[in-house]
């Protein structure tokens, strides 16, 4: 995916937050003048944190219930976000740009509702 993308559409994007399964990416992500940084999991009981790729990952004490990783949950609310319109709440498209349309159209409709209730 990284790829197929032309970065320079956003200049202003220097960092990939990525999952743990997504540490491999590093070389690629560094060729393209990129910062990767990686969640680890200390050890199975906890959700997660924060690292650099090469840190060791702290040792965190023991929690129990719903703790949301750092970062992560950017990504998580602006997914259901996006959910709210109907034609983004399932995969109907079988072209992606078709789809990418979409997301900045259900994006678009956001921010103009967040303009009109501020003015």
């Amino acid at each position: 995916m990284l790829l197929g993308m032309d970065l320079s559409l956003w200049p202003r994007v220097r960092k990939l937050f990525v999952d743990w399964g997504y540490r491999g990416l590093k070389g690629l992500a560094s060729s393209l003048g990129l910062e990767l940084e990686v969640v680890a999991r200390p050890y199975a009981g906890v959700r997660g944190v924060w690292v650099r790729e090469g840190e060791e990952a702290p040792e965190l004490p023991r929690e129990r219930g719903f703790k949301p990783l750092p970062k992560r949950w950017v990504v998580e609310r602006t997914f259901a976000w996006l959910g709210r319109n109907r034609r983004l709440a399932k995969g109907y498209e079988a072209n992606p740009r078709v789809s990418e349309a979409w997301v900045y159209l259900g994006m678009l409709r956001l921010l103009v509702k967040r303009l009109a209730r501020a003015a």
